[in-house]
């Protein structure tokens, strides 16, 4: 798991551990969002986690009752989420680490823009986050599509 690249970004508040966590928070539900359209529709705006969540106006207590269900929704969709379920039990567990480890009470307008942030390129930080394996060797030595969604 590779979080550095959060370190590029000059925001103070994606400096912090809190800010990291509520960030890869964000990363997390936004990718299991789309999960849950996946194979149905391609519209994010359709997933029931994206109906529940309350942009711009998310605090901690809500963030902590959406991550609080991770566990559930990754039995829920472990069909559409397939191998990536070990990974994002990972995320979860570091993203709520680093959440615990911030001394702020309030998200307020930094966190929630961190979180929307992660949320609506979910994909593209999910893959930074974990990487992609672009080719792989079949056991007959022909070379095959790798497991990640195509580069776009």
């Amino acid at each position: 798991m590779k979080v550095d690249f959060l370190n590029q970004y000059k925001d103070p508040y994606l400096q912090t551990a809190q800010g990291k966590g509520v960030f890869l928070a964000g990363v997390l539900l936004g990718y299991l969002a789309l999960k849950q359209v996946e194979g149905k529709q391609s519209d994010i705006g359709k997933a029931p986690l994206f109906k529940q969540i309350q942009f711009g106006r998310l605090n901690f207590k809500t963030l902590k009752r959406h991550l609080a269900r991770v566990p559930q929704l990754l039995a829920a969709y472990r069909e559409n989420i397939g191998d990536s379920y070990a990974s994002l039990t990972r995320l979860l567990a570091y993203c709520t680490d680093q959440i615990a480890l911030g001394d702020s009470e309030e998200l307020g307008t930094d966190g929630n823009f961190a979180f929307t942030v992660g949320f609506t390129n979910a994909n593209d930080f999910y893959w930074k986050i974990f990487g992609r394996k672009e080719r792989n060797q079949s056991s007959d030595g022909k070379e095959s599509a790798g497991k990640g969604p195509a580069e776009g």
